[in-house]
């Protein structure tokens, strides 16, 4: 058999930095095959060798042949049912102890989506997975990959959030700052493990448990696109890192209380607080500016965050724009955890997920949610050595410091409550905790500059 030229088109995956496209990048080739000879033998050809081989065969066999292997049972790997597996425990955890739902289910779902098996094979897009450009879900993965997602969370956080026990005492913002210890000690730990500084960076956030900000800085820093000035390509971490965080936001009320009980005495968890003064609205209107000009000049590259934290806040704080406080706060942040969730969980392909590196992450995660809650605890206990008598501390709400918000908050006012059934210690835990959102705010902005 003789076979003539032919032009073939190859496609790559997009890895110019300067790129806003995460479309194939295509070369051509003209293809030059070998003259081959065969045998016919009944039915076979027979080229002598197993590969080319072939067999002829009715339409219909062709067509039954053709229709298995593009099914799932022809293309699953061990990989994929477990990572199956893992999307079902995220789902029956959020229903069966009601861990974090509005972030479990979706992405408990696309983690399934993801690794629905599909055939693959080289210069061949069936327009279905998330990496595949031009697929509905690659369309909608752009929101994780460009980091348009996450300011949109802040923006119906901040709608939502009254900052109101921040303002009435504001001694507790230190708080938020010291649970964040847990970045920059996570930042160390993965530079140690041998992860590049963008990609220590990226993980490093997960120290303060703040699922938007980890997709921020990690769609910034370990996207698979950003060339180091070594000339080596950064690691695509994203789903990694945003699972990890995810996953110890919503394990919260598990991980939390072991530590405060390990770091505090039934002495200090029965310490109550003054009840927090009364906030004018004229406070609450001017907090939010404030603290974007603040926080904005201390750390201008988190401006994308803070900015639609405190934006989002100042509509809710106005009263005058209830209309788009009411949309941020509901239609539109639950509409972005949906599309945010979703995608997240199908970025977790089994081949791109299952990987050392994503070993190393998760540990990293949980040793830094533990160093933040645990730096909180012990700086709150530091303040109340100091603090007058008439003025107590309770070191439980230090644990409120990391960024899940209100979770954490929710956390010390169970524990309070367990502890005296009269101690009601909510309040005074969102100041750490709405502070803790900001501090991450920040953190991430500072390893931007820095890593960039």
């Amino acid at each position: 058999m003789t076979f003539n030229p032919k032009k073939v088109t190859h496609l790559h995956k997009n890895t110019d930095p300067n790129s806003g496209s995460n479309a194939y990048v295509t070369t051509s080739e003209v293809l030059q095959i070998a003259e081959r000879n065969a045998k016919i033998e009944g039915d076979f050809l027979n080229f002598g060798n197993p590969v080319l081989d072939s067999e002829h065969n009715s339409s219909a066999v062709v067509g039954l042949k053709n229709f298995y292997e593009f099914t799932g049972f022809a293309n699953v790997t061990g990989g994929n049912l477990l990572m199956v597996l893992i999307g079902l425990v995220f789902i029956f955890l959020a229903i069966r102890y009601d861990y974090e739902p509005l972030l479990l289910i979706p992405i408990g779902t696309g983690i399934i989506i993801g690794n629905i098996p599909m055939f693959q094979a080289v210069d061949f897009n069936l327009k279905l997975g998330i990496y595949e450009p031009g697929s509905v879900m690659n369309i909608l993965y752009s929101g994780v990959v460009n980091g348009w997602y996450p300011p949109l969370i802040f923006l119906g956080i901040g709608a939502m959030t009254d900052f109101s026990s921040l303002i009435s005492n504001p001694r507790l913002m230190v708080l938020g700052a010291a649970a964040q210890v847990g970045i920059f000690a996570t930042f160390l730990g993965a530079l140690w493990l041998g992860f590049a500084p963008p990609e220590a960076g990226a993980i490093g956030i997960i120290g303060g448990a703040d699922g938007p900000t980890a997709i921020f800085l990690s769609s910034k820093l370990a996207n698979g696109m950003n060339v180091m000035a070594n000339g080596e390509t950064v690691k695509n971490l994203i789903g990694p890192i945003a699972i990890a965080a995810y996953s110890y936001m919503a394990l919260v009320p598990v991980i939390q209380p072991p530590i405060i009980n390990l770091l505090t005495t039934k002495k200090e968890r029965k310490i109550k607080m003054k009840p927090p003064r009364a906030v004018t609205r004229l406070e609450k209107i001017i907090f939010p500016i404030v603290g974007l000009l603040l926080t904005a000049y201390i750390s201008p590259t988190a401006l994308p965050l803070l900015g639609m934290l405190f934006f989002g806040n100042l509509l809710k704080e106005s009263t005058v724009t209830n209309r788009l406080a009411d949309t941020a706060s509901n239609a539109l942040i639950n509409t972005i955890t949906i599309l945010l969730g979703v995608t997240v969980g199908a970025s977790t392909q089994a081949d791109v997920f299952l990987t050392a590196d994503s070993i190393m992450i998760f540990g990293l995660g949980a040793a830094s949610f533990i160093v933040a809650t645990a730096g909180g605890v012990i700086f709150a206990k530091i303040m109340n050595f100091f603090s007058p008598k008439d003025r107590p501390i309770n070191p439980m709400i230090g644990a409120a410091g990391v960024s899940a918000v209100p979770d954490s908050a929710r956390v010390v006012q169970n524990m309070g409550l367990q502890n005296d059934p009269s101690n009601h210690l909510l309040m005074h835990a969102m100041a750490p905790n709405v502070s803790g959102v900001i501090g991450s705010a920040v953190g991430a902005g500072i390893l931007l500059s820095f890593l960039m």
